[in-house]
């Protein structure tokens, strides 16, 4: 007969995962991910080391996982972003500086997001996470063409290099504290996009 978890044991397991996580995202946010090795997660989650790797089989993917619940947080927000009133370029403009000030609000854990030298299966989230970015600002990029706002284009295309962009834009202000180029982003999508300076 095979083992059932009381819904007591459930519990204690489920918290017991979130306060790894939990610790993992502070300390990706503090030390990026080469500092983020399971026995540190341990020591500020308050467990021992084997109970890090009972809920994960390493620290690839546990920092995968927590790769998920950063990016649908960051996606929440542009899209809400997006949401503003203002036309479709505004709109593109919006869901990029929104990921940029929030970036620089968490520059370690944004820059192990973006380019910090990870493990092949954080590499993978990576793409998914720069997919799911080309992908809502592309439904802009059709609607402006489609209502003739902005030039006929490739939507999918213009959409993956602005996140191109904006991702090496913003990788010096991540590593040195200087958000200077990030103020010439908005100027720089609204030409990209074949329309007027904002």
């Amino acid at each position: 007969m095979p083992y059932r978890r009381t819904p007591q044991v459930q519990a204690r397991l489920d918290a017991q995962r979130e306060a790894i996580l939990t610790a993992a995202g502070e300390i990706l946010a503090e030390r990026g991910y080469a500092g983020c090795s399971v026995s540190a997660v341990a020591e500020k989650a308050g467990v021992a080391t084997g109970t890090v790797y009972r809920h994960f089989p390493g620290k690839a993917e546990l920092v995968v996982e927590l790769f998920r619940i950063v990016v649908d947080h960051e996606v929440d927000a542009v899209r809400q972003a997006a949401e503003r009133p203002g036309t479709p370029a505004e709109r593109v403009a919006a869901i990029v500086e929104t990921f940029a000030e929030r970036a620089l609000k968490v520059p370690r854990q944004a820059y192990a997001l973006l380019a910090e030298p990870v493990d092949a299966p954080i590499e993978a989230e990576r793409i998914v996470f720069r997919r799911v970015f080309r992908d809502e600002l592309a439904r802009h990029v059709r609607e402006g063409v489609r209502t003739g706002q902005l030039p006929p284009q490739d939507a999918d295309l213009t959409a993956a290099a602005l996140v191109g962009g904006a991702a090496e834009v913003l990788i010096g202000p991540l590593t040195t504290d200087s958000a200077d180029a990030v103020g010439a982003l908005r100027t720089f999508i609204f030409r990209a996009l074949g329309g007027k300076d904002a």
